[in-house]
């Protein structure tokens, strides 16, 4: 697979992860709205539990980094 494919792949991935977080959202709150799953989403993939700083491991950094 090229690196292209590889990112395909990975939004890919990401649309059908936010489709069902849609879903459950709906079946979990029933009477909700489409504005407010739509900021529920947002705020998810704003501020994930358990990835503040990201997937990575090891400590947060600033980008881009200094070369010295």
């Amino acid at each position: 697979m090229d690196p292209a494919e590889g990112m395909t792949v990975a939004f890919e991935l990401l649309d059908l992860g936010v489709d069902m977080l849609r879903a459950r959202l709906r079946r979990e709150n029933p009477a909700i709205t489409d504005e407010q799953i739509d900021a529920a989403v947002l705020a998810w993939l704003s501020h994930r539990p358990g990835a503040e700083h990201g997937d990575a491991e090891g400590r947060p950094g600033r980008w881009p980094r200094d070369h010295a």
